[in-house]
């Protein structure tokens, strides 16, 4: 089995993981440059979701590779035709980290202080929580970003606890950003293995590796960002969590510059149907949100949705 994944070392860590889950050593990994390596700016400049995908996509429909090891909240709304996605694996810390030299939290940070970000998401909640603080673009390796903080350049950022905690970097957070009051992008901490939808043998070989409870819960993350047209042109948070045949769903959409926000929360019974129990409550709520904004809606992200 050929598994392919991007060549960052983020990246080359996850797809280690799901090599090791399948019994397998790193020479049946193949890395691949895809467009979203190559941009310097912001991604919403440059098309937005499925920048970190595409090369991935074409491997697979040609037969290059069997299958294809994603962080989740990299994946489009919607799979291409002919790629499914195939597995959950047990999902990693899905919330945020702080980071700073002087500052434990975001509240601690003086007025005026730079936060450095390419996410529009922790954009807008930052200006949201904070709006005297200033915000700037911060891109690059897991590393690049750590040592921007450490020299100064910037005053904080924020990094996705499950990437820190996959490359051994943990210790770097200042505190752990609190879910509710931040909620993260949908399906962050997950993994996502992806296929052919017609090759039933990689298939039956992945279905071990999917985790329910984590497969439903960015279901409804997924889903909710569905609704909402949802791209990296859109700041878009969403967390759900499954236990004992509950979903608890946390979700937000907010303006580019934070003065706006709207917040659906919701638990319900999966029932029966817990697969289309999960995507219908993201679509449902996601769907509220467009409802309530309302002109706004027009105002700050077009006739052709978020």
């Amino acid at each position: 089995m050929r598994l392919g994944s991007r060549g960052s070392p983020l990246a080359l860590v996850q797809a280690r993981l799901v090599a090791a889950m399948l019994g397998l050593d790193e020479s049946a990994i193949r890395t691949f440059m895809t467009s979203g390596d190559q941009i310097q700016g912001r991604l919403q400049e440059q098309g937005g979701k499925g920048l970190f995908t595409k090369e991935l996509d074409e491997a697979l429909l040609d037969g290059r590779i069997d299958c294809a090891v994603h962080s989740m909240k990299d994946l489009p709304t919607r799979m291409p035709n002919g790629i499914a996605l195939a597995a959950v694996p047990a999902r990693e810390d899905p919330r945020d980290g702080f980071i700073a030299m002087r500052a434990k939290t975001l509240m601690d940070l003086p007025a005026g202080a730079t936060v450095g970000t390419a996410s529009l998401r922790r954009q807008a909640q930052t200006l949201h929580l904070r709006p005297d603080l200033k915000v700037e673009l911060l891109r690059g390796r897991v590393e690049t970003r750590l040592a921007k903080i450490e020299s100064g350049v910037f005053d904080a950022t924020y990094l996705a606890l499950a990437g820190l905690n996959r490359l051994g970097l943990e210790s770097h957070v200042s505190s752990v950003v609190d879910e509710i009051a931040m909620p993260p992008a949908p399906a962050q901490g997950a993994l996502a293995i992806t296929c052919r939808a017609d090759d039933e043998q990689t298939l039956a070989r992945l279905a071990p590796l999917n985790v329910e409870a984590h497969f439903l819960a960015t279901t409804a993350e997924r889903a909710f960002l569905e609704a909402l047209d949802g791209s990296c042109r859109t700041p878009i948070a969403a967390l759900a969590t499954e236990m004992e045949g509950m979903l608890s769903f946390l979700g937000e959409v907010l303006t580019p510059d934070g003065k706006h926000c709207w917040r659906r929360q919701e638990t319900i019974t999966l029932g029966d149907a817990p697969l289309a129990a999960a995507r219908a409550l993201g679509l449902k709520l996601g769907a509220e949100i467009v409802a309530e904004a309302g002109p706004l809606y027009k105002t700050h992200f077009g006739d052709n949705g978020w």
